[in-house]
């Protein structure tokens, strides 16, 4: 299954719960953190939901 790098580059100050939970579910819990997770659906959409705060590579 192929990987993907996600790393936090906004903060989560000030944004909805649900975005926030979405960067703890993610596994993201400072900023320019880095995690590596397989490029499942579930994943891609929890990347969706806080594509403002993370780059992917």
């Amino acid at each position: 299954m192929e990987t993907i790098k996600i790393t936090q580059v906004r903060s989560a100050i000030n944004r909805p719960k649900n975005q926030k939970l979405t960067l703890q579910a993610l596994g993201l819990k400072k900023m320019h953190q880095t995690v590596e997770k397989n490029a499942t659906p579930q994943i891609l959409g929890m990347v969706k939901t806080v594509q403002h705060l993370v780059k992917v590579n």
